[in-house]
């Protein structure tokens, strides 16, 4: 069995409960292995929207680092790894990522995840979309980024508000080439 890595960086962006269902069904892997940072502003969103605790969190994560600690060695190229996931992410991470400002680690790890070529995925959270954030995704699409907002799909008839992130974790994990079956999947007409 081969362990995959996977970074995942939470930022300030609504949506922090997208983060925990990923994190929750990585932890019951046995084959994944879990970098987590989360901004300052995702720990303030994680008191404002769930129940969760910075701990419990934390907890559901295999090594978790400090958004400032540059020296990481998630911060370095020479770190191998099977794909990074920024869920939520903001619009001001965005558009650091997309203009190379690595000024904490959420965006230094995505900077050495594009220039070492590896996976990065975006879920973006925000609505509407300015101009100025389609230009930054598209800018991050055209050099390789994944962008999977969370958008809900109907066809599989969700019940209930986790029917909906189910369907999202499904999205990001298959994008990971990750084996999963959170979800109903579209099977014809």
């Amino acid at each position: 069995m081969t362990m995959k890595r996977i970074v995942i960086g939470v930022t300030g962006a609504s949506g922090t409960i997208y983060a925990i269902d990923l994190l929750k069904k990585m932890h019951d892997m046995p084959d994944i292995e879990t970098h987590l940072v989360l901004s300052t502003w995702a720990k303030k969103n994680l008191a404002l929207e769930t129940d969760y605790s910075f701990q419990e969190i934390s907890e559901l994560a295999d090594y978790v680092y400090s958004n400032s600690d540059q020296g990481a060695k998630i911060a370095s190229g020479s770190f191998l790894h099977d794909g990074m996931i920024i869920v939520p992410a903001s619009m001001k991470t965005v558009a650091g990522i997309a203009y190379g400002f690595a000024d904490n680690l959420i965006g230094r790890a995505a900077d050495v995840t594009i220039k070492e070529q590896r996976k990065l995925i975006i879920v973006p959270r925000e609505s509407p979309l300015s101009v100025i954030h389609l230009e930054n995704l598209t800018k991050l699409a055209k050099i390789g980024a994944q962008i999977i907002p969370p958008i809900p799909a109907f066809y599989n008839h969700p019940a209930s508000i986790q029917d909906l992130i189910d369907h999202q974790t499904m999205k990001i994990l298959d994008s990971l080439h990750i084996t999963n079956d959170y979800d109903k999947r579209w099977d014809g007409d």
